[in-house]
């Protein structure tokens, strides 16, 4: 088996790595960004046939750096795209951001097998994206813990014919701040807001955490992946993570699926599907962990989450404004211009200001996003 890895750099995709090594999977492509020192190292252990650094201005560092290799090294979005295409077993998309957006659909149509962890894809262009898939018949695999748990529940039940589920179970930590109210969230710093209890995230996602924003992509997401309504999705917050989301079908029956924290196994088990291999984590010792909590999330005060229900419910473009609302105001929020709170409201004001248009393309997608950003960004 192959794969070619996007986002190489990330929590995800050094998590990937390890996956590999412990099994040996042959690396063909690793891209980055723009962390050339790691991924010299990478290419220097994989020895992979291609990298790419999608930001083109440390083009020149990385061919510096792998000068006295026999590597083929591509940049910018179009060297992307071309590694996303090749023939390889599987792209494994870990990149963050609407960047992810356009190698998905080039490996979609190259027929290419997708492990999924780039929540913009489907949070953006899922319509879009799931669409062609099926057209291609391309088997996207999700990464996240969340959607793989339910993608795992649902073994043996055809997917394509979700009328046995009766509702999906999405769960979430809670983020840094679960049982703030809104007069106590106008005072978190960003340090603050970086701490996720459970789960070693990038930055961007572990503020999406914090404010909910992340489980309202992952609904999304759910809603595009197994084909069922906004209203068939119930979020709970479990802060211990151990239910990493379930499934009641028709019956009255739950199934749901558990583990410790640790996302190798969400990737393990997408790069061996539909095999299991023996994995790396903890095993989980149910009376050592003790007592598991389930309570409904205050989307009162975390207004992100409703954002994101109102969002897929519309249909269109909406989710492609709200995801690039949310993008603008967690950097603007990182780069300290704004308050914490102020990225639930900047979001909701982008989704009820932003006209999102009616034609679901790649062009449209893009051009609502901009106006999404340029929103936020005059809002700030």
């Amino acid at each position: 088996m192959e794969i070619t890895l996007l986002g190489s750099s990330g929590s995800i995709g050094l998590q990937t790595l390890d996956v590999c090594r412990k099994h040996r999977i042959w690396i063909k492509a690793l891209a980055v960004k723009s962390d050339v020192r790691t991924l010299e190292f990478q290419a220097r252990e994989f020895n992979p046939r291609y990298v790419c650094v999608y930001d083109t201005s440390y083009y020149g560092h990385i061919k510096t750096r792998l000068a006295d290799t026999s590597i083929e090294i591509l940049c910018g979005k179009e060297g992307l795209c071309e590694i996303a295409s090749l023939g390889s077993g599987m792209v494994v998309n870990a990149i963050v951001g609407m960047e992810g957006l356009e190698p998905t659909l080039e490996a979609i149509e190259r027929g290419n097998k997708i492990a999924l962890a780039n929540k913009e894809t489907l949070a953006a262009g899922g319509e879009l994206v799931m669409k062609r898939a099926k057209e291609k018949r391309v088997e996207i695999i999700p990464v996240d813990s969340e959607h793989s748990a339910i993608f795992q529940c649902l073994q043996g039940h055809n997917k394509n014919e979700p009328s046995f589920i009766s509702k999906i179970i999405l769960t979430a930590s809670g983020g840094a701040f679960y049982g703030y109210d809104k007069e106590r969230l106008k005072t978190v710093t960003k340090e603050q807001a970086l701490h996720n209890p459970n789960w070693k995230m990038g930055e961007k996602v572990t503020v999406d955490s914090a404010t909910l924003m992340n489980k309202g992509l992952e609904l999304i997401e759910a809603v595009r992946l197994f084909g069922v309504k906004p209203e068939q999705i119930e979020v709970m917050i479990h802060r211990q993570s151990i239910v990493h989301s379930a499934v009641e079908f028709i019956d009255g029956s739950v199934i749901a699926q558990m583990g410790v924290p640790d996302m190798r196994v969400p990737i393990q088990y997408a790069l061996t599907y539909p095999k299991r291999a023996v994995g790396m984590a903890e095993r989980l010792s149910l009376t050592q962990t003790g007592n598991l909590t389930f309570e409904k999330p205050d989307e009162e005060t975390f207004i992100c989450l409703p954002a994101a229900r109102k969002a897929v419910s519309e249909g269109n473009n909406a989710c492609a404004v709200l995801n690039a609302a949310n993008e603008a105001a967690v950097k603007a929020f990182l780069e300290n211009k704004i308050e914490f709170f102020r990225i639930g409201e900047l979001v909701s004001l982008a989704l009820e200001n932003v006209k999102a248009n009616k034609k679901v393309t790649l062009k449209t997608i893009f051009e609502d996003s901009a106006a999404a950003v340029e929103y936020v960004n005059k809002s700030l």
